[in-house]
């Protein structure tokens, strides 16, 4: 692929081998990324009888597609996560009407053909340059399941079970809060097991040791907290060109117009809310309050897709770019695309998460991954997150949106072949509702889970701009 290619569109969901990193004491653990959007499951917003719509994954079925199919099979792939929201959508208009076969006639039924010919396109498109795959046609219809609050759709199957416990988690599901949060969320989630009392989690956290020649500087960019509430439900990297293609709501700091029809021209013509002119676009999923209805709530990516609550502003959002462990950095390429975490690991598994949890005053001893923290009293709330610092040394995407980058090795080396790059870090507080009354926006099925956090970034920093912070890093100053 391309080095200037800006964003592939082939399968977004192959996975890697975890990568665990503690940095110069940065207290983070960096776990691999599995991108974005799938075709998994729809759940209706809450109704009466908490009816989801299940589908199987198209995507995870695929062989590996041919350059020459990529934007063809992605817009497709895009197609049915929008028949499907749809299909979702009509159920609760819907709910109460009609006889016994009423939801099969007039809403599975009609979902199963159109995903049949999104599928045969995807199948032919795929021909046109290689061996067509057999079998897709079965992937077409979906399932009607009844669930219950705090438990999971009927017929998810066995990928959609939870999966193994908190890293540091002690074993049990903590404390329960008071509230009624979870409630507000319907049935996908959280529930009070999804909280832990962190003052009761076994310190779990690890460093690197630095060898002589680390670069020990850093480079600030202060981007503000989204206090002016830049929101949308697009992801420009996964998604390019599709409205609503995150499915959730997302907060933006930097680049003051990040949207599904951003370029690489566009994003370099706006202004920024960084302080030292860094147009770089950070963006992540919000945090809301459950307890309180916010203003998107019948809205697409918001409470219409599972996403209910009052939008949190964090306190602080803290962004910096560290130094290797190991030896000298080299400067980030402008239009770099990096995302980290996995949006849908709850149903993935955790072997591509990188969700980081904790409390101002813990987080240097205890980070959660698949649960949220009840922190004491005068201790808020902290999300943190640790990108890819390993770069191939050609492209700024890939046809996955992660083989372009990686994470060190324990030992904080990058692999043959891939050049240590500025670690960008980013630190998020909150000030919350009690447990559990907070949640962190996501794809629906994924039942709000802490383990599903993760954090996108496109670097539009001027290539000034980056060698100054390549230079204060290498030099062990800390600039910004």
């Amino acid at each position: 692929m391309r080095a200037d290619h800006r964003r592939g569109r082939s399968r977004r969901n192959a996975l890697v081998a975890v990568t665990a990193l503690l940095a110069g004491g940065g207290g983070l653990v960096a776990v691999n990324y599995a991108a974005n959007a799938s075709d998994v499951t729809a759940a209706a917003p809450t109704t009466r009888s908490a009816r989801t719509i299940t589908c199987p994954d198209v995507r995870s079925e695929l062989p590996t597609v041919p350059r020459q199919a990529e934007a063809e099979v992605e817009r497709n792939l895009q197609l049915l996560d929008r028949q499907t929201a749809e299909a979702g959508r009509r159920l609760v208009d819907t709910e109460g009407q009609g006889g016994p076969d009423f939801v099969q006639n007039a809403i599975l039924g009609p979902l199963a053909d159109k995903r049949k010919a999104t599928i045969d396109r995807i199948g032919i498109a795929i021909g046109r340059s290689a061996a067509k795959p057999a079998g897709l046609d079965g992937l077409a219809v979906c399932n009607l399941g009844l669930a219950a609050p705090g438990t999971q759709p009927s017929g998810a199957g066995e990928a959609s079970r939870r999966p193994g416990g908190s890293q540091g988690a002690g074993g049990g599901s903590g404390q329960q809060g008071s509230g009624s949060g979870a409630g507000q969320q319907g049935n996908d989630g959280p529930t009070a097991a999804d909280f832990v009392d962190i003052t009761k989690v076994a310190p779990n956290v690890r460093t690197v040791r630095r060898t002589a020649g680390a670069s020990t500087g850093a480079f600030t960019s202060r981007c503000g907290t989204n206090e002016r509430g830049q929101h949308n439900s697009d992801n420009d990297i996964v998604a390019p060109g599709v409205s609503n293609g995150a499915h959730h709501v997302h907060d933006y700091v930097g680049n003051k117009k990040v949207d599904f029809n951003s370029t690489n021209e566009s994003l370099s013509a706006q202004r920024t809310t960084c302080t030292n002119g860094d147009q770089s676009a950070y963006y992540w999923p919000v945090l809301r309050d459950t307890s309180r209805q916010g203003p998107d709530a019948n809205a697409l990516g918001g409470g219409a897709e599972g996403n209910r609550g009052a939008i949190l502003v964090p306190s602080t959002v803290t962004i910096t770019y560290q130094g290797s462990p190991t030896g000298k950095v080299v400067a980030m390429p402008r239009f770099l695309r990096i995302i980290t975490g996995d949006a849908k690991a709850f149903t993935n598994g955790t072997k591509n998460a990188n969700a980081h949890w904790s409390c101002t005053g813990f987080e240097n001893k205890v980070q959660l991954t698949d649960k949220y923290p009840i922190c004491p009293h005068g201790s808020k709330v902290v999300r943190s997150f640790a990108f890819q610092s390993c770069w191939d040394g050609s492209n700024t995407d890939s046809a996955d949106h992660r083989s372009h980058v990686a994470f060190p090795d324990a030992r904080g080396n990058c692999a043959e072949g891939f050049k240590a790059i500025p670690r960008l870090t980013m630190r998020l507080v909150y000030k919350t509702p009690a447990a559990p009354n907070f949640a962190v926006d996501g794809f629906q099925g994924q039942q709000h889970n802490a383990i599903t956090d993760h954090n996108d970034f496109i670097n539009v920093m001027s290539d000034r701009l980056m060698r100054q912070a390549v230079s204060c890093i290498n030099s062990g100053r800390r600039c910004g």
